[in-house]
């Protein structure tokens, strides 16, 4: 198998294939959420970015999301689906805890030998699957991978909380991943690390009310420490982006794109400073989707390529970080030509 010739950390065979995304019709304006909670356009935009986000009907799950963004792939590139034989679906929002929702994605497309798993690693969860595709595909036991980064967060959101039910979405992204073993793959370096002691910093309550000691509240609903986590992410996260780029030959001033985790724009600015990548060669989703946790890498990816900004052959760095408290970050060399 080939070995990337600027990479120590990481061997890959991944090429990357196809692209797409899907969110919802509904929109949550700032002008909406005025007249829900004490809050402002001016406020929201100061403190995060974030200009509306979608949100999903009554009816409408995770699944559905995964399904439109796989069909969209699908559309664009003229992809066969049939023969993947792994699916990877990165969520927190599961339409249900089984069966998962790689296995509704599954059905919906009719793969007929094809293993299925939901990878839960919050808002990290998209690079974490990524990461988890390559190992599949470099190892043999996968030859066609999709990805998806998906998640229903106004499902789980309080909205009497002022301080977070101005930052959550819906949405959905998918990237088709295939073995090439005549080549180095797309993938060239990556990074994970959790800290597991802040777990109690964002959370949703399930079977446990109490992480260790910490008693937790507002069963069903995310809750959340923003003041905690933005110290954690913008003291943790540039020492990540070193770490990636010390198992290659890159520095920061080769990165064409940044590609954070799309929490907040106060977050990445600060991200960005200390990390010395210009924020002008960031992309992000979350002015018009918001926070949409595992699917905003994803979403972002789709937004530049739509828009031309995105072109074959630069160098992306993505890097999701989120509950857990957990960071998964992924080095790539951007394969996929223009669809047709």
């Amino acid at each position: 198998m080939p070995t990337n010739s600027s990479n120590s950390g990481l061997r890959s065979n991944a090429v990357l294939t196809a692209i797409g995304s899907y969110v919802p019709d509904s929109v949550l304006t700032n002008a909406d959420l005025e007249r829900m909670v004490d809050t402002n356009d001016e406020w929201i935009i100061r403190r995060t970015g974030i200009a509306e986000r979608r949100v999903t009907a009554p009816e409408q799950y995770c699944s559905d999301l995964c399904i439109e963004a796989t069909a969209d792939l699908q559309r664009r590139y003229n992809v066969k689906l049939d023969d993947v034989d792994y699916i990877i679906v990165a969520t927190t929002t599961a339409d249900m805890p089984f069966p998962s929702v790689s296995a509704r994605l599954q059905e919906a497309f009719g793969i007929e030998a094809c293993g299925a798993i939901d990878l839960q690693a919050a808002c990290a969860g998209f690079t974490a699957a990524l990461q988890t595709a390559n190992g599949l595909l470099y190892s043999g036991a996968a030859r066609k991978v999709l990805v998806v980064g998906a998640d229903t967060m106004t499902k789980i959101t309080d909205y009497t909380d002022r301080t977070t039910c101005i930052l959550f979405g819906d949405g959905a992204g998918a990237l088709l991943l295939e073995a090439d073993d005549s080549r180095d793959g797309d993938l060239l370096a990556s990074h994970s690390v959790t800290t597991g002691s802040g777990g109690h910093q964002v959370y949703m309550t399930g079977l446990s009310q109490s992480i260790g000691e910490h008693q937790l509240s507002n069963p069903g609903k995310i809750v959340q420490n923003g003041r905690e986590v933005y110290k954690w992410a913008v003291s943790t996260v540039p020492d990540g982006i070193e770490r990636i780029l010390s198992k290659t030959d890159y520095t920061v001033a080769d990165i064409d794109w940044f590609v954070p985790h799309s929490a907040n724009m106060r977050i990445i600015e600060s991200i960005c400073e200390r990390s010395g990548i210009p924020v002008d060669r960031t992309l992000v989703s979350l002015v018009q989707y918001g926070n949409t946790s595992s699917a905003t890498i994803p979403l972002a990816l789709d937004l530049a390529v739509k828009d031309g900004r995105l072109s074959q052959g630069q160098l992306v760095l993505m890097y999701g970080f989120g509950a857990g408290l957990t960071q998964a970050g992924v080095l790539m060399r951007w394969g996929l030509p223009s669809a047709e």
